[in-house]
């Protein structure tokens, strides 16, 4: 019989402009997957009266901010990953789930560098700060984060959220190998990055399409549109 440590809970930052990157990195997820896995999308039309914060100019997607009510959403028990939408998993997830360590508060891939570009897709501001995208795919060990109430992120500046200035400390924060949120676009092409991430633009926007590790996302987009059809036997 499966524990509910074995079934790996994934939260999925979700934004109706990028609607097919969620199913595309979901359907990834799962695909490649050898535990159980239970993906919820972090739609804000589903946290009306929870989620209260106002939209501001620099927010790039919906799940700005939504993505600190994680741990909340699992009632502050066990562990939880949040990724960003625009990615696709091209390893097992039973390895990065495996990399939990209750030492920790949150764990992260700790990037150090600066962004080549001042916008984004759809025109968005490239914000530049420190810890830039450490927030974008995160292990919570969800017990841990009881500060991340819905009043608390409704009311924290963006800069204390993704700067984990809810924490007592940096020591608080794990690190995972950059492996598991390779900055398409920022780094360069590795055959072994496990879980890609489209950060400056997404293949399925019109500038993007020939990024690095484009064909992969097309690719598992054909696959999830495609019915088999087999015939019955008489």
């Amino acid at each position: 019989m499966t524990s509910t440590a074995d079934v790996v809970r994934v939260f999925i930052g979700y934004d109706a402009r990028e609607e097919v990157a969620f199913h595309v990195l979901q359907r990834s997820i799962h695909e490649r997957s050898s535990l159980p896995v239970s993906v919820t999308p972090i739609r804000l039309s589903q946290l009306g009266g929870v989620f209260r914060r106002e939209r501001n100019s620099l927010q790039s997607t919906d799940f700005s901010f939504s993505r600190f009510l994680t741990p909340w959403l699992c009632g502050y028990q066990g562990w939880a990953i949040f990724m960003d939408c625009d990615m696709v998993m091209r390893e097992d997830v039973a390895k990065l789930w495996a990399l939990r360590d209750q030492s920790y508060d949150v764990m992260v891939a700790k990037h150090d560098y600066q962004p080549k570009d001042d916008v984004k897709f759809l025109g968005a501001v490239q914000t530049k700060y420190e810890k830039k995208n450490w927030s974008s795919m995160m292990l919570f060990n969800c017990a841990a984060c009881t500060r991340l109430t819905p009043d608390y992120v409704n009311t924290a500046s963006g800069l204390e959220l993704h700067q984990f200035k809810w924490l007592d400390s940096d020591g608080r924060i794990g690190s995972i190998p950059e492996t598991w949120n390779y900055l398409v676009g920022e780094y360069p092409h590795r055959d072994d990055a496990a879980l890609v991430h489209y950060t400056l633009g997404g293949p399925y926007f019109a500038g993007y399409r020939d990024c690095d590790y484009a064909q992969e996302w097309f690719d598992e987009r054909d696959r999830l549109m495609t019915v088999e059809e087999r015939k019955l036997g008489s």
